[in-house]
């Protein structure tokens, strides 16, 4: 998915990249259930507090992640913040594990969209938490780099 195209663009986690150093991204599938997809297609979705765990069967699951009930759904509606199974290959599960369990990364949803397919895709990032210090530096660039433009907008 390039970055300019976002018509099928659910929701962002914009907090990840402020509170986390993302080392590497992938793109995983979800398993869901049919009123889930009808209320993402409605653009209704929030992955803000939203983390991937790895549990004892080796599989990902999405956890936190808000998936608001479908209006149009009867009693067979789903669980709004119940667990999702994420849907990748083999080796790329081992990957992530290892990563978490020998390094004590952290796996965080960053986009959540549908694909040219029409199917719900998650880019999720191999992360590494900011300390507070680093956190400051990211600050201290942003103001820096808008007062740059400023300045060049202004005598440029």
């Amino acid at each position: 998915m390039s970055k300019s195209d976002d018509n099928g663009l659910i929701a962002v986690n914009r907090r990840a990249r402020f509170d986390y150093e993302i080392e590497d991204t992938m793109e995983a599938g979800l398993m869901l259930v049919g009123t889930e997809v009808k209320s993402l297609r409605q653009g209704r979705a929030n992955i803000a507090e939203a983390y991937v765990s790895v549990e004892r069967d080796g599989a990902l699951y999405l956890i936190n992640a808000d998936f608001p009930p479908y209006e149009g759904g009867n009693r067979f509606n789903h669980e709004p913040r119940r667990h999702r199974k994420l849907l990748l290959h083999k080796k790329q599960m081992a990957q992530l594990a290892g990563a978490v369990q020998r390094e004590g990364r952290t796996i965080i949803p960053l986009r959540l969209y549908f694909n040219d397919r029409g199917l719900a895709k998650l880019l999720i990032g191999l992360a590494k938490g900011k300390k507070t210090v680093d956190k400051r530096e990211t600050i201290k660039e942003r103001e820096w780099n808008r007062s740059k433009a400023r300045l060049m907008k202004d005598f440029g």
